[in-house]
């Protein structure tokens, strides 16, 4: 409970100064975005509404700043993440609401096929290593030295352009409605299947070398050797004592991992036009939509401290001697 107690408060800590740093963000950025957004809008926004704009997005110099930034956290705590500039008066809440599903789905089924994958096959060559399977390492090493981006481009050119298995953009056919229907689910499976490929073939050889590497250094352990002595089968070692300790910092690794899904995919979701939470912040940055920018960011950290929190968990209850040290 001790180490439950000190991780717990050290990211309530955290969380307060992202939040913090999240309200002085449009505070410090160049220009007005209330008198931008009158502009955008000429003959639809009043000039007349110009003070009630500034009430509207928490920016009225007339309120003092501490007023400001506890009239923040009062908004935040009720859900309430703002109007949107490039989509007004849409609250920035159901923008993110919309794109986060998506994101979540395709990153996230992908991220964890690929730790899996990864962790199987790290551990299949590390365990046999010095034998053909070490001839996997540089195919594994190529593929993680290719950029993201450049992966994404040549599988569209070949399974899009030049064969055309697959769509080369966007996430669903527009024809169709959304729903829990077969013909959408399918839809959604197939335009995500490129994307998908991408991220799984530019992440697995990361996972692969990482948990090589580790299974390389832990069958050298004494506790490896003496289970070999006991008589155990080779597959009770390698799972239960090498695989077990040597997946720890993958453990650590995939839950990081899980938290920069959010928006890690920025330039993933540029190059197929998805319509995920990265091509949403990228939008909002063109467009200068602060309110829709400082929600993004604070999902993004959110998704990141809960992805350490329970990194945190899992690790001390794989290896108790976190807890001891807690």
């Amino acid at each position: 409970m001790r180490f439950i107690g000190r991780r717990l408060v050290f990211y309530v800590i955290t969380l307060w100064a992202a939040v913090t740093i999240n309200f002085f963000i449009p505070r410090l950025m160049p220009g007005d975005p209330v008198k931008a957004l009158i502009a955008k809008n000429q003959g639809r926004i009043s000039t007349d509404a110009m003070d009630s704009l500034y009430a509207l997005f928490g920016l009225d110099e007339q309120v003092p700043l501490w007023q400001q930034y506890l009239d923040y956290w009062k908004t935040l705590l009720s859900g309430d993440l703002g109007t949107s500039f490039a989509y007004f008066p849409t609250p920035v809440s159901d923008l993110i609401n919309q794109a986060l599903p998506w994101t979540v789905g395709l990153v996230g089924v992908a991220t964890i096929i690929s730790f899996l994958i990864g962790t199987l096959i790290g551990t299949g060559i590390g365990w046999r290593r010095g034998t053909w399977a070490d001839s996997l390492l540089p195919i594994s090493t190529f593929f993680s030295a290719v950029p993201y981006f450049w992966l994404a481009l040549i599988a569209i050119f070949v399974f899009s352009v030049t064969l055309g298995w697959f769509p080369a953009s966007g996430s669903y056919d527009r024809s169709l409605v959304p729903g829990w229907s077969w013909e959408f689910v399918g839809s959604v499976i197939y335009y995500g299947t490129l994307p998908a490929l991408t991220i799984v073939i530019s992440s697995i050889a990361g996972w692969i070398l990482g948990m090589r590497n580790m299974v390389v250094t832990v069958s050298s352990e004494d506790y490896v050797t003496v289970a070999q002595a006991k008589g155990l089968s080779e597959r009770a070692v390698r799972t239960g004592y090498a695989a077990r300790n040597a997946v720890l910092p993958q453990v650590s690794s995939f839950a990081l991992s899980l938290g920069f899904i959010v928006g890690g995919t920025l330039i993933m979701e540029m190059v197929f036009s998805y319509q995920g939470i990265g091509f949403m912040l990228f939008n909002a940055v063109n467009a200068k939509d602060y309110p829709l920018m400082q929600g993004c960011f604070l999902v993004i950290t959110l998704a990141v401290l809960v992805a350490n929190i329970l990194a945190d968990f899992v690790y001390a209850a794989l290896d108790p001697r976190t807890r001891q040290e807690g």
